[in-house]
Formats: C-alpha cells, sequence, structure tokens
C-alpha cells in the first residue's frame, strides 16, 4: 500500500468536500488513483479534462505513484 497526500481545487474540492486529504492506496499510477477517488467522492471530471502533478511537477497518468508523494489533479481553469 501506497499513502498519498491529494490536494483538490476547484470543482474537485467542492466534489470531494475538502481540500486535501491522506490517503492510503493501492493504485500504482495517478491514474488509478484517480479513478479510485473519482468512484470515492463523485469526481465527475474525465481524466481526460484534468492534468496531473506529483511532488510539484508535472506527470504522466501512467507514472510510478512514489510512497509519500503529494499529487494534485488540476481541473480546466474557467476565465472570465
Amino acid at each position: 500500500m501506497t499513502r498519498v497526500h491529494v490536494q483538490y481545487y476547484a470543482l474537485l474540492r467542492e466534489q470531494a468536500g475538502r481540500s486535501d486529504e491522506q490517503v492510503v492506496t493501492a493504485a500504482a499510477t495517478p491514474a488509478a488513483l484517480y479513478e479510485e477517488l473519482r468512484a470515492r467522492h463523485g469526481l465527475s471530471l474525465a481524466r481526460a479534462q484534468l492534468r496531473v502533478a506529483i511532488d510539484g511537477e508535472f506527470a504522466e497518468w501512467h507514472a510510478a505513484l512514489p510512497d509519500g508523494a503529494s499529487v494534485v489533479f488540476i481541473p480546466p481553469v474557467a476565465g472570465g
């Protein structure tokens, strides 16, 4: 199991009902982690609509998810 710190912004924060959380997961990639969190919190955004960052750096969805990492799922920004 891997322990990660997940931060939520904008619509994802509203849907998750929190700005961040510690997660213990069997997910090996950000893609698997997002699908797990999507099911848990009812997140509506598809993965294709997001970017992911691990420890402050943009990452690929299939990258390895290291234990203790900080993960941010970045939704589209609405302008106006």
